[in-house]
């Protein structure tokens, strides 16, 4: 590998450092473990080591500016009037600027819609990087499988595009080299037309200068192209956190360290089919091996069928690509409703059935999947294990990198994880439409207010919830279900299952839907003590005071909606309390205000029923005039959840808004006396 390359690897190591929730100390420590160990793997001297150890510093500092400027955007709560998206933050680049950009995707996106209807969110996501609506258990199965990189990589299909673009201009006679550039312009036009995704720009920046090398007659290594494509798009440094782009670099550098390795190893007489599957196959695993920390980091789970399943799906894949491609120029040349773009589309419709087919395939393998939840310390050993592997596979001498590798495991498996905090914390995990909201003890145990929904084929306790808990270490002690509506105890069971709570608080609506009635039967036979809420119980674990303040079994016995009978719980630690409300709607809010007058004032409110205008009162607002207003909710969700009216009169009482279709998973943390909020890798004191 030339050392630009390890420069490349080692800026964005410091990056990723940068924005992780590292005192600086220890982000600076690990940063230099990590160069240290890659100038030992690759012997590239002591100067080398020296250099590389200074460009990662950069990167740690630049992403520690960077996460500093955020932090003070995101505190300085700017309020856009009439606006129904909420409070709007600034964890990238303005709207304004990407305003074009932003237009030119969805004008494409309406084109996909009208186009391919029920396939739409499939071409939506090979097309244009677009993933926000294809159905979960869509996702689930191709994350079971494997292939979810399919889904999130848009780098290889610009890559497959730009091949068959290429092909296209040969066959027409253009000669090699214009039909280099005029492929080139091409794969430009469209990464601009899909928004420019990091993925997409790696791509598109490899291509050019892979382009420009050969119109200069200079020799370039693909590592160097590598490097050259994934450098573009950290002119932006928060893109070093974007999985599509991680995926991508890891993806293309394991596809380039299995080329190596079988020029080196496969013997010559092998030619042909045989050639070509063991090839695939390699880099299929080689693939598999350095994705793996982040599929589960971010997906919870790795597939043990994934080498196969890729092996299969890509054919599919490389026809595929072009032709959908080719109905999306069709669509913006004569139209989305023209019959010659309806007849492109129409041909893509069986490889997008066999691409499913694939997916559904790998998910039902029994013991395919294994469910896995790393800590931070984790994934970054086992990151630095599959980074070594990498190296391995490229390099004449393999020892070295082998040794690395073997070292990350054993620490990866040996490290313990880090449970005490010394804080109490309140986490919003997204679940989409849903609610999961996670309480951390000061001694790093968890109070569970609700698990998420379910769909056909999983559930958000499985998917979500349990290994969100998991990762950060400690004990879950208590489960509490404000309501029996899906959404909200849907993933109850699993989350019962595994982490098997002591505890389980319910309101006692009676009736309920399936989901519920399963987690009270999984309740039953765990032995978990079930308690029924009453207004005025109160428990204390390790110094946090949880309070139920509805509702009643007078209230709850005269009604026939679950909503008007969630189970609203003030949880304090020190000063500092959070409203949790479930569900509630008007009349229980109103009840609440009768009972529990002058007691219900707290610095954060889990607003009730996603933002409902069913919910959430001005009267009832005004009584709790919370410093935060918490908004668990679903990207681009049916029931247009939250409404104008609502954000409109948490902006009148000055609460800070944060919703969870807007930044993901949402953390508060506080000492008992100040709050400070963490978003992804940024955080920042509440005013």
């Amino acid at each position: 590998m030339p050392l630009i390359a390890w420069a490349v690897a080692a800026y964005a190591a410091g990056l990723l450092l940068g924005f992780a929730p590292l005192s600086l100390a220890t982000a600076c420590a690990a940063a230099t473990a990590v160069v240290v160990a890659s100038a030992i793997v690759a012997r590239l001297g002591v100067r080398s080591g020296v250099g590389l150890a200074f460009v990662a510093g950069i990167g740690l500092f630049v992403a520690r500016d960077a996460a500093v400027r955020d932090s003070r955007c995101l505190s300085a709560r700017p309020v856009a009037a009439g606006s129904t998206r909420g409070v709007p933050v600034c964890l990238g680049p303005r709207r304004e600027e990407l305003g074009v950009l932003e237009r030119w995707r969805q004008a494409t996106a309406l084109r996909l819609d009208t186009l391919f209807a029920s396939d739409a969110p499939l071409a939506r996501a090979l097309l244009i990087a677009d993933m926000t609506t294809v159905p979960v258990d869509v996702r689930e199965r191709f994350a079971a499988s494997g292939l979810v990189h399919v889904l999130s990589i848009s780098g290889l299909h610009v890559a497959i595009v730009a091949g068959a673009v290429l092909l296209l201009f040969d066959a027409l006679r253009f000669g090699r080299l214009r039909a280099r550039w005029a492929a080139c312009a091409v794969t430009v036009w469209y990464v601009l037309a899909i928004g420019a995704p990091p993925p997409a720009v790696r791509s598109g920046a490899m291509l050019a200068a892979v382009t420009l090398s050969r119109s200069l007659q200079r020799p370039l290594s693909p590592w160097a192209a590598l490097a050259l494509g994934a450098v573009v798009p950290l002119i932006d440094p928060r893109v070093v956190l974007d999985l599509g782009w991680q995926l991508s670099v890891a993806g293309f550098a394991a596809l380039t360290a299995a080329q190596a390795w079988t020029r080196r190893m496969l013997p010559r007489e092998w030619r042909g089919w045989r050639r070509t599957i063991v090839t695939d196959l390699v880099v299929s695993t080689l693939a598999t091996c350095a994705t793996a920390p982040l599929v589960a980091w971010a997906f919870g789970r790795l597939s043990l069928v994934a080498p196969l399943t890729n092996l299969a799906a890509g054919p599919v894949v490389a026809a595929l690509q072009p032709a959908l491609f080719l109905s999306m120029l069709l669509a913006q040349w004569c139209g989305a409703a023209s019959d010659v773009a309806a007849l492109a589309a129409d041909a893509t419709r069986p490889l997008l059935q066999a691409l499913m087919a694939v997916a559904d395939v790998g998910a039902r393998v029994p013991g395919g999947t294994v469910i896995v939840a790393p800590s931070l310390a984790v994934a970054v050993c086992c990151g630095i294990a599959g980074a070594a592997v990498i190296a391995a596979a490229a390099s004449r001498r393999a020892a070295p990198a082998l040794v690395c590798a073997i070292t990350a495991l054993a620490a990866a498996a040996w490290w313990p994880p880090q449970v005490a905090t010394g804080m109490a914390e309140l986490h919003v995990i997204d679940v989409g439409q849903g609610d999961a909201l996670a309480f951390r003890t000061p001694a790093g145990r968890w109070l569970l207010f609700d698990a998420g929904r379910v769909w056909r084929g999983g559930d958000a306790g499985r998917t979500t919830v349990m290994p969100y808990l998991r990762r950060r270490g400690g004990e879950l002690v208590f489960f509490s279900l404000s309501h029996p509506h899906a959404d909200h105890v849907g993933g109850a069971t699993s989350v019962l299952q595994s982490l098997h709570p002591s505890v389980y608080y319910d309101a006692a609506f009676a009736g309920g839907s399936a989901p519920y009635r399963a987690s009270l039967a999984t309740a039953q036979r765990l032995g978990i003590a079930w308690r029924r809420v009453h207004p005025g119980d109160s428990t204390v674990v390790d110094g946090v005071v949880i309070t139920f303040l509805a509702p009643d079994s007078t209230w709850t016995a005269s009604l026939k909606d679950p909503n008007l009978a969630s189970a609203v719980v003030m949880v304090r630690y020190g000063r500092v309390k959070f409203l949790l409300t479930g569900d509630a709607e008007a009349a229980e809010e109103t009840r609440l205000l009768e009972q529990w007058d002058g007691q219900l004032v707290a610095d954060v409110l889990k607003v009730a029923h996603h933002g409902s205008r069913t919910s959430s009162t001005p009267d009832f607002l005004s009584r709790v005039h919370p410093r935060v207003a918490l908004i668990s909710v679903g990207a681009d969700n049916m029931y247009r959840h939250p409404d104008a009216d609502v954000l409109h009169a948490l902006q009148n009482i000055g609460a800070n808004i944060f919703r969870t279709d807007q930044l993901g998973n949402i953390i508060l943390r506080t000492d008992g006396i100040v709050l400070c909020m963490v978003v992804g890798a940024h955080q920042w004191w509440v005013p």
